[in-house]
């Protein structure tokens, strides 16, 4: 999948070295629900055993070549959200250093229509801490909005501790 800025398209081995030096940023990870990588082999793992999957993928600016965050949706079986059989849960993160260039946005986007226009979902949901003030803002600017659920059994880093807001796609 592409836009006119990015490219979505699957992890790679090769790519281990970018996801290192972007996933061990601890600014990164906790947002988004995850422990920061320890180690270059570690994040080979995590794209071979977590992102071959058939719908993650990396986050590619194409004037910069490289992978700099990821995005997918989990199905009903996958995801953090009692969801239905023909629904899916978004997710997604970028890199600290393209925080606040619209990739996140512009990637969520190719997503979204994606999960509906070729994979026909009922449904997308998604879930985010509720001090994760930025993963708020571009839910509700991809059309997202509140459900006023909390979740309890969410697998994020800091769920036991921190409340995980629900949100549904306005369609």
């Amino acid at each position: 999948m592409q836009t006119d800025r990015l490219i979505l398209r699957p992890w790679l081995d090769n790519d281990a070295e970018a996801l290192f030096r972007y996933a061990s940023d601890p600014e990164v990870g906790p947002l988004a629900g995850w422990q920061p990588h320890k180690s270059k082999k570690e994040s080979l793992s995590v794209i071979r055993n977590v992102f071959s999957n058939g719908h993650t993928w990396a986050i590619v600016p194409k004037l910069v070549g490289d992978a700099v965050g990821s995005i997918c949706y989990y199905t009903q079986d996958e995801s953090n959200i009692a969801i239905g059989k023909n629904d899916c849960e978004v997710g997604l993160w970028v890199a600290k250093p393209y925080w606040n260039h619209g990739i996140a946005t512009e990637a969520l986007f190719c997503l979204l229509d994606y999960c509906l226009n070729t994979k026909h979902f009922d449904n997308i949901w998604a879930d985010c801490s509720a001090e994760n003030k930025s993963s708020i803002r571009l839910l509700e600017k991809c059309g997202f909005v509140d459900t006023g659920l909390l979740n309890s059994n969410s697998k994020l880093l800091g769920a036991d501790t921190a409340q995980v807001k629900i949100y549904l796609l306005k369609q």
